[in-house]
């Protein structure tokens, strides 16, 4: 007598009914396996896609420029007109700069010590710093054109300061008022942990010597790298090897390298433990083996055919298999979507992830109940039922 579809699966999804507590305990192991991989894959092609997200805003055309070291290795430095030279380039859109205030620093009261800075830098910015880089202002406004003693602060510094807008700040021995903070700058992370204030204030008050730290400029897509390559010489055309260039969404890609690699690693895990689940669903069908001999022999006896039996026990071990990759997959997704949401990243878990996930598990599930199946089939209905 042949067994349809249909009658395969019921005398397969029968042996799993009479023992719900094992059938669990096997499937979690397959589950926890799958939901790592599934997980692991779907937080890096979030992750990923807020990267493109982020670059698709802030752009891939900004370029900065800062001073490098002279021939003996000294520090050097920027000449004042340097900004104004890099606009003069033809597919410059936009330029910026900022200039460190080495001899300032930055504290919540006059009551501070001096050798806590907490690592915040004075910076003098020019006042299209923001358009330039893609910054924003999180809270209050940006710097006046006025000579106020007017200070905005970058996420971080304002965080280590514990102020707000409105507040006052002792800078360079004299007292700022907080105008504005700004949100995290992803091609430009040097002004979260700093504290900015107009050119001309920190001239006539600081001493500013006027050399620019670094020069932010947008250039067009299509000449970006050509623009790179004559930044240093019009940043300094008397010194050119004492420039450096560089381009801040390299940062960001070299970071998602990173992230992919370390995804290898953990995908690596998951697959581990994805075996290991492949051992438990083995092992359970082993024991369902020796507990069953007499339902085996019985069937045997009654005229079921040894490809029959080997068939109903792979069946078995496919099904326990499959319940613990659906419910991994499920596990997977809903890790996925609720680690985006609290990172406020787009939540993307590709299809081939479920689908290789599911393969995975069917793979894992025929492998581990081959033996089984080979065993329950050899058993001849004699010594099955005699024992």
């Amino acid at each position: 007598m042949r067994l349809s579809f249909a009658d395969v699966i019921r005398v397969g999804g029968a042996g799993l009914r009479t023992r719900p507590l094992r059938v669990v305990l096997s499937a979690l192991g397959i589950a926890i396996g799958i939901a790592a991989m599934i997980s692991v894959v779907g937080i890096s092609t979030s992750s990923r896609a807020q990267l493109d997200r982020q670059l698709s805003v802030l752009g891939t055309n900004l370029l900065s420029v800062g001073p490098g070291k002279s021939f003996f290795g000294d520090a050097s430095h920027l000449p004042a007109t340097a900004p104004a030279m890099v606009a003069r380039i033809g597919p410059v859109t936009s330029v910026s700069s900022t200039g460190r205030i080495a001899s300032a620093r930055v504290y919540r009261t006059d009551r501070i010590p001096t050798t806590e800075t907490g690592g915040i830098a004075v910076l003098a910015a020019s006042p299209s710093l923001l358009s330039t880089v893609g910054g924003t202002v999180a809270t209050g406004s940006w710097l006046g054109t006025g000579s106020a003693p007017a200070v905005v602060l970058g996420s971080r510094a304002a965080a280590l300061l514990g102020v707000a807008p409105g507040l006052l700040v002792w800078l360079g021995g004299h007292w700022f008022t907080v105008t504005g903070i700004l949100a995290p700058a992803p091609l430009a992370p040097e002004l979260d942990s700093a504290a900015l204030i107009t050119w001309s204030v920190a001239t006539d008050v600081l001493d500013f010597d006027g050399y620019p730290t670094t020069i932010y400029t947008r250039a067009r897509e299509d000449a970006v790298t050509a623009v790179a390559g004559v930044l240093a010489a019009t940043a300094n055309p008397s010194a050119p090897n004492e420039v450096q260039v560089s381009r801040p969404s390299d940062a960001l890609a070299a970071r998602a390298a990173f992230d992919e690699a370390f995804t290898g690693l953990l995908l690596g895990l998951g697959a581990v433990a994805l075996l290991v689940g492949g051992v438990g669903v083995a092992n359970t069908m082993v024991i369902s083996v020796l507990e069953r001999r007499a339902e085996i022999g019985l069937r045997r006896a009654l005229g079921a055919r040894r490809a029959q039996i080997r068939l109903q026990f792979l069946t078995e071990s496919l099904l326990l298999s499959l319940l613990g990759g659906v419910a991994g997959a499920l596990l997977g997704f809903l890790v996925t979507v609720v680690y985006s949401a609290l990172r406020s990243w787009p939540a993307v878990v590709p299809l081939w992830a479920l689908g290789g996930g599911l393969l995975a598990t069917l793979l894992i599930g025929g492998l581990a109940g081959l033996y089984p199946a080979v065993r329950a089939a050899r058993l001849s209905p004699t010594v099955a039922l005699s024992s």
